[in-house]
């Protein structure tokens, strides 16, 4: 529980409901912000604040203590803000999508490995902030097999489980690319296309180093129907990941 939340908003005589309206989101947001860890977007904290009577900073104190890597930061909020997100992986899932555990194999398995109990608690705050919205994204995932295939079985097992049950949102969309498919563009690398408030696209590459944003997203747009057009569609999806029929 975030007391310094709590107690603003019993002072300022709100409930999660009333402060909820007066924002203009829906109230179990509202009351999530009253959550230990649960931030607003950046366009609704200093409105809650000044509601509050109380500054930014004293309610959320972590908000100003980034925990993602420099270079991501940009794009983290980016990826907050976006109207839609259209994301491609071929190597391992996609970082809205994991659950804890799986989150943490893989920060502990790269670069990334010496921060990495400061890294997960980053992603984790960035599905918050895209999955808890009054208004959620629209999310669409093309995620090749292979990324499904990686991974013991006592860590798949229960990542696959909450893969569809996310993939069973309305605003979820989850594709899988199957091996049957053969060589096709994606296998250049993962990516990103996000749809701005604005209407504006945006692209994000990953490397070993570091990502980078490009606002030259014909390209990825190219890449991203050949690999959406070669995937399972939706339901055909959630059969195969509840069939999971690699597993023993």
């Amino acid at each position: 529980m975030n007391h310094a939340v709590k107690a603003a908003m019993a002072e300022a005589g709100y409930t999660a409901d009333s402060l909820a309206a007066r924002i203009g989101v829906d109230p179990k947001t509202a009351a999530r912000w009253a959550s230990h860890g649960r931030i607003p977007q950046t366009r609704h904290r200093a409105r809650v604040a000044e509601l509050l009577g109380k500054d930014a900073a004293d309610l959320w104190p972590d908000a100003l203590k980034r925990k993602e890597p420099a270079w991501f930061r940009p794009w983290a909020d980016i990826e907050r803000e976006a109207s839609g997100l259209r994301w491609y992986e071929s190597a391992v899932l996609p970082g809205l999508l994991q659950t804890p555990a799986y989150a943490r194999a893989v920060l502990t398995s790269g670069p990334l490995n010496e921060n990495a109990d400061a890294y997960l608690e980053a992603r984790l705050r960035r599905q918050s902030a895209v999955f808890d919205r009054a208004r959620p994204p629209l999310l669409v995932f093309v995620i090749d097999e292979a990324a499904l295939r990686r991974g013991p079985a006592e860590l798949m097992r229960p990542q696959l489980d909450h893969l569809i049950d996310l993939a069973q949102r309305q605003h979820v969309m989850v594709h899988v690319l199957p091996l049957r498919a053969g060589l096709h563009p994606g296998q250049a690398g993962p990516f990103i296309i996000a749809t701005t408030p604005d209407g504006e696209e945006v692209g994000y590459l990953d490397d070993q180093a570091a990502g980078r944003i490009t606002n030259d997203v014909a390209p990825l747009w190219t890449v991203w129907d050949t690999v959406r057009s070669v995937s399972l569609p939706r339901d055909q999806t959630i059969d195969f990941l509840e069939a999971r029929s690699w597993m023993s």
